[in-house]
């Protein structure tokens, strides 16, 4: 008998999916800004249409506070970037009300969880979370041949297109078009937002009041050569002031002047000299590798090695070499130890494994236990998207058509200075290139 009731219990046994167009809700409040905020939280899924025909389930996160007059409450669209990574991270770190437990310093703490974050922006406009295909709970529907059309989402124009769509949709859905509307996105989610700034506006006639680029990449603007190996010391300056391995003379200073010296010798004499190539004088580069090595906290002889042109990775794996650590990517504040102190680039991203381990048990939590979203789905934090089609990446250009095109579109642009990924610097030096007419 009891073999019997186990073969009835594994054949009846199913995989717990999420249903196009499922969703649950839930109505709680946060601590924000040192006032309760009352709001209601839905997440699920809603359907990418293709002629009437559903070719993805995207999975959301809708944040609305309660009692608010929508055609003048702002809905905050928020993308993340990868491509290929899911929401959760300006999702529960940045400005969603909940946040992940962690140390001050960044690191997981246990038992694992969230809490109220005080610096919420759900007092002031509601939140919408997207998961792009293939992240977060997001699947793309397989055809008649059981296939998926990769050509349909990965890349970036196609992501562009798909996503405007569907933007399109919630919006309709959700009674928003009155609303005032911005779009966020963070690293690759700039690419992005910049595109969909002109897709929404026309594709489905649905115009902005603003984009928030945090982190932003290249956007499709030429930063190779000389500018891209000059461009990295700003960004070099920032990490090396932080872990001390300046000059007293510039540990002494403030950041912000360190790099303002950091920034005009880039300027106005490295980039220019490295534009002269063997022209260059051998007393010239002498001169620039002994500033580099000030600016850098790199030793001249290294410098020289790499002709002027250091690597990111090898900085990470160098910059503490004396002390045995290796520094984060993403950011470069965070420790890393290597099997071997010799090396060229750091055996893991010390900060992107400590983000994981916090992150992911945060993430399945709150949607499963806290939101009531129960599925067998894999939370993907990353999911496999590449190869990614990143040809005529013209969104530089899509977003500087959209501004000009609409007056009441703003931008609003943030850097972390210890990001190493996408710095500070180029991210400066985007904005200068993205309209020359100022």
């Amino acid at each position: 008998m009891l073999i019997g009731f186990l073969i009835i219990q594994s054949i009846n046994a199913q995989f717990k999916d999420i249903k196009i167009d499922e969703k649950v809700t839930k109505n709680t409040s946060a601590q924000i800004n040192g006032k309760p905020i009352n709001y209601k939280v839905v997440t699920g899924t809603q359907a990418l249409f293709e002629e009437q025909e559903a070719i993805a389930s995207i999975h959301y996160t809708y944040y609305k506070k309660e009692n608010t007059d929508l055609k003048n409450r702002p809905l905050l669209i928020s993308f993340n970037g990868g491509p290929g990574s899911g929401s959760l991270w300006m999702h529960l770190a940045y400005t969603g009300p909940k946040i992940l437990n962690i140390t001050d310093e960044g690191f997981p703490i246990q038992p694992y969880g969230i809490k109220d974050n005080p610096n919420s922006i759900i007092d002031v406009a509601d939140i919408l979370y997207v998961n792009p295909v293939n992240t977060g709970y997001s699947r793309a529907i397989k055809n008649e041949d059981g296939k998926i059309d990769r050509n349909k989402f990965f890349g970036v124009q196609a992501d562009i297109d798909y996503l405007a769509k569907w933007i399109n949709l919630f919006i309709s859905r959700n009674n928003r078009w009155l609303s005032p509307k911005f779009l966020i996105g963070e690293s690759y989610g700039t690419t992005r937002v910049s595109g969909l700034a002109l897709a929404l506006q026309q594709q489905h006639w649905a115009y902005l009041n603003g984009v928030i680029l945090v982190s932003p990449t290249a956007l499709g603007i030429d930063r190779s050569g000389p500018v891209s190996a000059g461009n990295k010391l700003p960004y070099f300056t920032a990490a090396a002031w932080y872990h001390n391995q300046l000059s007293s003379k510039l540990q002494n200073l403030s950041l912000e002047k360190v790099l303002e010296q950091s920034e005009a010798f880039t300027e106005k004499e490295l980039i220019p000299g490295l534009l002269l190539g063997s022209a260059l004088s051998k007393d010239k580069k002498k001169k620039l590798v002994k500033k580099y090595s000030q600016y850098s906290g790199l030793q001249g002889k290294e410098i020289l090695n790499h002709n002027l042109n250091v690597p990111y990775n090898y900085f990470w794996k160098n910059l503490l070499r004396s002390e045995e650590f290796t520094i984060g990517r993403l950011d470069s504040r965070y420790r890393g130890l290597d099997k071997k102190v010799a090396g060229v680039k750091p055996d893991y991203n010390a900060e992107l494994t400590s983000w994981l381990h916090a992150f992911t048990p945060a993430a399945n939590y709150y949607f499963q236990e806290y939101l009531g979203l129960k599925t067998d789905l894999k939370y993907k934090v990353f999911g496999k998207v590449r190869p990614w089609k990143r040809k005529n990446d013209n969104t530089g250009e899509m977003l500087r058509q959209a501004m000009a095109m609409n007056n009441n579109l703003h931008l609003m642009v943030q850097s972390g200075y210890y990001d190493g990924a996408t710095t500070y610097y180029n991210a400066k030096y985007t904005l200068r290139h993205l309209d020359h007419s100022g």
